[in-house]
């Protein structure tokens, strides 16, 4: 089931993507799905009538994996590290499908990288990777814009990644999907720079739920990146960036300058 977060006449609302005689429809939930469940209003949108945003709110934080990719991280200048290396992004870096990503002034070298998003749907400390799956609710693409020159001279990642915009979410949310063994792949311009499977992944879905919530209790709407195959590069403002994940859908965003 895909769930989205749409925009029309009236306020932000929840629905379920479907199809009716042949056109795509959402069919409007009655609240947030994470809080309310999926009660289905019975109002009915055409999908090309409204906006899609970003399909989850994340109310707490949005946390990611560092080098999860073997080559990633030889790109990096890296080795894997033994345990998941984790950092956060600020829930106001978070933005929809078709949003602007706004290149920042202190910043000469904006980079994307595709990555695979958890959302979580429960509230959970100290879950097993075995138990993992009965917290998350869904999946979605995510793109883990960096600032890398800012990432190099901070010599850590809070502001190279925290950037508003640097966080795009979507199109929808994916609940019924195995994470194992999904393509990744990131274009440029129309050009493939990012081709990956998740099942390259050092750390897996659930040993990263595991891990994370060891020592931080998830929330619902509460996200997690899981990290990037190799073929990072840089953006230009008035590029188009297009993250696919098999099985969910494309994430499209373009690079606009901060005014």
């Amino acid at each position: 089931m895909r769930i989205a977060r749409f925009a029309g006449d009236d306020d932000p609302q929840f629905g379920v993507i479907g199809d009716e005689d042949g056109v795509a429809t959402i069919g409007v939930l009655r609240g947030d799905p994470l809080y309310a469940g999926l009660d289905l209003s019975g109002q009915k949108v055409p999908l090309d009538d409204v906006r899609l945003l970003a399909p989850v709110i994340p109310r707490s934080k949005v946390v990611c994996v560092g080098k999860n990719y073997l080559r990633h991280a030889a790109e990096m200048g890296g080795e894997v590290p033994d345990e998941p290396l984790i950092f956060l992004k600020p829930n106001t870096s978070v933005i929809g499908p078709g949003e602007p990503i706004l290149y920042p002034g202190q910043s000469s070298e904006v980079h994307y990288e595709g990555e695979l998003a958890v959302v979580i749907g429960r509230i959970c400390r100290e879950i097993s990777a075995a138990d993992a799956e009965k917290v998350i609710f869904g999946y979605t693409v995510g793109n883990d814009v960096t600032a890398r020159d800012l990432q190099a001279k901070d010599g850590q990642w809070t502001r190279a990644k925290g950037f508003d915009t640097f966080c795009p979410l979507g199109p929808w949310i994916e609940t019924s999907l195995d994470p194992s063994d999904l393509a990744v792949t990131t274009m440029l311009q129309g050009e493939t720079k990012q081709d990956g499977r998740t099942s390259d992944m050092v750390f897996s879905v659930p040993d990263i739920v595991e891990y994370v919530s060891s020592f931080m209790t998830l929330l619902p709407g509460d996200v997690i990146l899981t990290g990037t195959p190799d073929g990072v590069g840089p953006m230009e403002v008035g590029d188009t960036v297009d993250v696919t994940i098999e099985g969910i859908g494309t994430l499209t965003n373009r690079v606009l300058a901060r005014g």
